[in-house]
């Protein structure tokens, strides 16, 4: 997978989680929330794990 892949797959979870809080579905919002976070996370950490 490369970055622009990445990039979308985290935009696309980031948007469901905003669409499922404003729609009341809050525990499904938190979770979406979370794992787009956690994608973020490791993919920063590969990032700068690759360059030094």
């Amino acid at each position: 997978m490369n970055d622009f892949q990445k990039d979308i797959l985290i935009g696309v979870l980031f948007i469901s989680g905003l669409a499922g809080f404003l729609s009341g579905e809050f525990t499904l919002s938190s979770a979406l929330f979370g794992s787009a976070a956690i994608a973020t996370n490791i993919n920063l950490y590969r990032k700068r794990d690759k360059d030094g």
